[in-house]
């Protein structure tokens, strides 16, 4: 696995205990410290329509492009690395989602793109970051 970045998170004790939804609710709260400190200015989190999610839009410091991200989180490898859950199927439902949200705000001509954060969570608080940038192509 080629992880790149580490973030040094102290997890609220709810999230921990949470199961799958805590552990996907920590990931997104580290994603977002992980992108503020990158220069992203974080636009919504958990946007959802009836086609699908998106956990985080924000913008690019660089291009002031709009990026749609999908965070995916794991505390352990037993079900492989964490971008692989980003399958066909949820890269269309992103991709409904972040069309809903650009005809929403009425911003279908700004430039965008598909990103994916890959957190493996530890116990010491020092996670593990991938931010793999375009991701995937807009898919129906």
């Amino acid at each position: 696995m080629n992880f790149f970045g580490s973030s040094k998170s102290t997890p609220s004790p709810s999230s921990v205990s949470g199961g799958n939804k805590g552990t996907g609710e920590l990931g997104e709260e580290v994603a977002a410290n992980f992108l503020i400190a990158r220069g992203f200015r974080i636009l919504e989190r958990n946007f959802r329509c009836k086609g699908g999610e998106v956990d985080i839009i924000a913008r690019n410091p660089g291009d002031k492009s709009l990026v749609f991200i999908e965070v995916k989180t794991r505390r352990g490898l037993s079900y492989g690395v964490p971008q692989l859950a980003v399958t066909p199927f949820k890269q269309r439902q992103i991709s409904k989602a972040a069309l809903t949200w650009l005809g929403k705000h009425r911003l279908h001509d700004t430039n965008a793109r598909f990103d994916v954060i890959a957190i493996l969570l530890s116990g010491d608080g020092l996670h593990k970051i991938e931010h793999i940038v375009n991701a995937f192509d807009l898919a129906y």
